[in-house]
C-alpha cells in the first residue's frame, strides 16, 4: 500500500521501497524513512497535499509524489 492510502490515525511500517534513482533513495533513507520505521498520518493538507506524518518522535511532510516510493503495510 502507499501513504495516501492512509487517513489520519493511521499507522503503518516500511517494508520496502519501489525502484528509483539511487539519490532520491539516499534522500529518503536520510531522512528517517528507513525499512521497518513505523509511520502515523497526523494531517493531510488540502486536496491530499502534502501529508505530514510522524515517525522516530519527529513530524515529517511528504508529497504524494515524493512518498509513492514508500511500499507500507497497515499496522492494525
Amino acid at each position: 500500500m502507499e501513504l495516501a492510502d492512509l487517513k489520519v490515525g493511521e499507522k503503518a511500517q516500511i517494508v520496502g521501497y519501489k525502484v528509483t534513482n539511487e539519490s532520491y533513495l539516499k534522500k529518503i533513507l536520510s531522512m528517517g524513512l528507513t525499512n521497518g520505521a513505523e509511520i502515523k498520518v497526523v494531517k493531510v493538507g488540502p486536496l491530499g497535499d502534502p501529508i505530514e506524518i510522524e515517525i522516530r518522535g519527529f513530524k515529517l511532510s511528504l508529497r504524494k509524489k515524493e512518498a509513492e516510493i514508500l511500499k507500507l503495510r497497515r499496522i492494525t
